[in-house]
C-alpha cells in the first residue's frame, strides 16, 4: 500500500540518510543553523522546510548536522524522529531560556540533566512516572565545554540541573487572567522550591525521544533573564546573545567525537 512516508526523503526535514551525520545540533530558530554552521568544517545547506533549516560539515573529520526544530516539542520531536531514521544518534540541543533558581543569572548556561515534563509530548512516548532524562556522557562533555568560557562572576556561570519544559510561553511569563491561574503558580512555586534552573519547551520532548529510541542526548541553554531574580530585588542582566552556548554545544561534540574514536579503536 502506498504511503506519503514511503520516500527516501524524510517527509518534514527533508533530509536523506547521505545528508545527515551521526552528531546532531539542535537550535530552535532556523536563523540560527548558519552561524553554528560557521563553527563547522564545510558545512553546507542540505535542505530547508518549514520550521526545518539543515546544514552538514565536518568536526575533526566527522560529519555534523545542524538543524533547527522550531519552537516547541512537538516540531522538535519530529525533528529527532526523521534525524534518526537518517542514521543521527547523538544530539545536544541549543536554546534560550528563563531563569527560575535565584542562582542563575541572565547570560548563564544552563546545562540539563533532566527536564520536568510540564507538555504534552513526551506523553506519546513515556510513562506518566518515566522521567526525561539526558544521557551521562552528553551531560559529562557539555560540563567540560562549559568549563572553558565560564567564570564566577553574574551572567557568566555554568550550572547542572534539572530544567522545566512547558507547551505555553505566555502560560508561563503572563499566567494572570488564566482560567487556570491557581494552578500555573501552583506548579511554578513547586518547581521553585525543588530548585529548577530555568524554564523552555523543548528538552522534554528531546530526551524522551532519545530515551524510546536509545540514542544519546543533552541540552544547554542561555538564560536570558531571570525574572524570580528581579521578583527579589537582586541583580540580574538580559541578554539575547547564545554564542556560548553555541561553543559549549559545538566543543562538547568535539570532545564525543574525540571519545567516540579512542572507543572504537580500543
Amino acid at each position: 500500500m502506498a504511503s506519503i512516508m514511503d520516500s527516501e526523503r524524510q517527509f518534514h526535514i527533508k533530509t536523506t540518510a547521505e545528508d545527515v551525520g551521526r552528531y546532531v545540533i539542535l537550535p530552535g530558530d532556523p536563523g540560527r543553523v548558519p552561524k553554528i554552521a560557521q563553527l563547522l568544517d564545510d558545512a553546507k545547506q542540505v535542505a530547508c522546510n518549514r520550521e526545518y533549516n539543515v546544514y552538514t560539515g565536518y568536526l575533526l573529520g566527522e560529519k555534523v548536522t545542524v538543524c533547527s526544530t522550531g519552537i516547541g516539542g512537538p516540531s522538535a520531536a519530529i525533528a529527532v524522529e526523521e534525524l534518526i531514521k537518517c542514521g543521527a544518534d547523538t544530539f545536544i540541543r541549543i536554546g534560550t531560556s528563563g531563569g527560575m533558581d535565584l542562582e542563575v543569572s541572565g547570560g548563564d548556561l544552563v546545562i540539563a540533566m533532566a527536564s520536568v515534563r510540564g507538555e504534552g509530548t513526551t506523553y506519546e512516548y513515556l510513562p506518566k512516572d518515566y522521567p526525561a532524562v539526558a544521557t551521562f556522557e552528553v551531560v559529562e562533555a557539555l560540563k567540560q565545554a562549559a568549563e572553558i568560557t565560564s567564570t564566577d562572576e553574574i551572567g557568566n556561570r555554568y550550572h547542572i540541573g534539572v530544567v522545566h519544559a512547558k507547551d505555553s510561553f505566555y502560560g508561563e511569563v503572563e499566567p494572570e487572567g488564566s482560567p487556570v491561574e491557581a494552578d500555573i503558580k501552583y506548579r511554578w512555586n513547586a518547581y521553585l522550591r525543588c530548585g529548577c534552573l530555568t524554564s523552555e519547551m523543548e528538552s522534554a520532548a528531546l530526551y524522551a525521544v532519545c530515551t524510546a529510541r536509545r540514542k544519546r542526548c543533552g541540552a544547554v541553554f542561555t538564560a536570558l533573564w531571570n525574572v524570580e531574580r528581579s521578583k527579589n530585588n537582586l541583580p540580574d542582566k538580559v541578554t539575547h546573545d547564545s554564542s556560548r552556548a553555541i561553543r559549549c554545544a559545538v566543543d562538547a561534540i568535539k570532545i564525543l567525537i574525540e571519545k567516540d574514536k579512542k572507543a572504537y579503536n580500543g
